[in-house]
């Protein structure tokens, strides 16, 4: 039986820094990358990215959708990543944003979460919004697992705010209190993550979420190409920056496909990212 995601985090962290490295193949990465948009191009791509993060950053976060859009052979590598982040001792963070209700959502957690499964990864992004109910059969096999999700708080998008931050409590501070409950009691940190963005342009506590609070790991987009630096994932997660990942995608996949470059830019992201949060505390 593998600790709970929340020590494995921890553990992960303290060795190789906060970074989350993204891996989002794009159409227009392949090509910047001089690859075809091919599950070929997929292929090479993904092993370029866990050679040049295998000991250099905390975890890889793969989206999804950039698997998928090339149908069976495209989740077929994303499998073959999957299973070489577990060969590397990267965490994975599978990026599918699922919400369901029911036996749906029972199987999409099975899909995703169970032991044995081409596609389980050691977390997967959830989204809340049929109701954080609705989630707590990947919870509950994520927890006996000894794997994580991470529930969508405050999003780095701007629309979100237009559903996230309604209501007096607002629908994400709601969500947070929910996930305060399924956390208490386990340390260093829960095993149900937050997703907060780092480009609020507040910290959570002044839109009225209590994150510092709810004991979660938050995964926190919005660093690199979208505008936020490492001074301000410190700023935002003051009082909590020893339990963020930070995933950079556009940023560190820029430097490829010369390996070396690409190497010393996952090195880089993560020293920086280290040292502001260490300042931060």
């Amino acid at each position: 039986m593998r600790p709970h995601f929340g020590t494995r985090l921890a553990a992960a962290m303290e060795e190789h820094g906060p970074l989350c490295v993204g891996l989002d193949p794009s159409a227009d990465l392949l090509s910047r990358w001089g690859l075809p948009d091919t599950p070929d191009g997929l292929r090479s791509l993904g092993e370029a990215v866990l050679e040049a993060a295998e000991g250099r950053c905390a975890a890889v976060k793969p989206q999804s959708a950039f698997y998928e859009r090339h149908g069976a052979a495209g989740v077929a590598v994303l499998e073959e990543v999957l299973a070489g982040c577990r060969d590397r001792g990267l965490l994975s963070v599978l990026d599918v944003k699922r919400g369901d209700i029911g036996s749906t959502m029972a199987g999409y957690a099975e899909a995703y979460l169970a032991e044995g499964r081409p596609l389980a990864a050691d977390s997967v992004t959830l989204s809340p919004y049929l109701g954080y109910g609705s989630l707590r059969p990947a919870v509950e096999l994520a927890r006996r697992g000894g794997r994580g999700v991470w529930v969508l708080g405050l999003t780095s998008n701007p629309e979100g705010r237009d559903v996230q931050l309604v209501g007096r409590p607002s629908v994400a501070a709601r969500v947070v209190a929910e996930v305060a409950r399924d956390n208490a009691g386990l340390a260093p940190f829960g095993d149900v993550g937050l997703v907060v963005g780092a480009t609020l342009g507040a910290t959570p506590g002044e839109l009225g979420v209590d994150v510092v609070a709810a004991a979660a790991p938050v995964l926190a987009p919005g660093v690199g190409a979208q505008g936020a630096g490492a001074a301000d994932v410190a700023r935002t997660f003051a009082g909590m920056t020893e339990r963020v990942l930070v995933p950079v995608s556009r940023d560190v996949l820029s430097a490829g496909p010369d390996a070396v470059a690409l190497r010393d830019r996952v090195s880089r992201w993560s020293e920086e990212l280290r040292e502001a949060l260490a300042r931060a505390r």
